[in-house]
């Protein structure tokens, strides 16, 4: 019997203060609905920020009397206009480490197939390469941006 994602989510219990372990098996389902939950937390909150950020930009400031002050408000909003779009760009992160979790190559390195640690994933849940293969990966970068 296919178990939907409700059904799966209620069903794995974590106990309370759970962080997961090097201990335990590598992504056994405790560890694997741990990521879950937090990438799915850390996504709602930036669902709420910026629904918050919204309410904020719709507030008329066309009726500020200080070219000054509206300026200055104009500054502010460009700045949180593009934490935002960061913060979208981030979501499509979230997003495709939730459906990594759900093909079950969540936590893998890209590059190597191999484990990413759990202080690297819990650091970053976004995480696609091992610490390994980050240094690889920026270090080429750079190589290639003295060019």
């Amino acid at each position: 019997m296919a178990k939907t994602k409700d059904a799966s989510v209620s069903e794995i219990e974590l106990p309370a203060g759970y962080v997961p372990s090097p201990k335990e098996p590598f992504m056994n389902e405790r560890q694997v609905e741990y990521f879950r939950r937090k990438l799915n937390a850390w996504k709602d909150e930036i669902i709420r920020e910026s629904k918050t950020t919204l309410e904020a930009l719709q507030e008329d400031i066309g009726a500020m009397p200080d070219i000054a002050d509206r300026a200055s408000t104009e500054t502010d909003r460009s700045l949180e206009l593009r934490a935002r779009d960061r913060q979208r760009k981030l979501i499509a992160k979230i997003d495709s480490a939730l459906r990594r979790i759900e093909d079950g190559t969540y936590g893998y390195c890209e590059e190597t197939g191999e484990p990413i640690s759990l202080k690297r994933l819990d650091a970053r849940p976004v995480a696609t390469l091992s610490l390994e293969a980050q240094e690889r990966h920026e270090r080429s970068e750079r190589v290639h941006r003295d060019d």
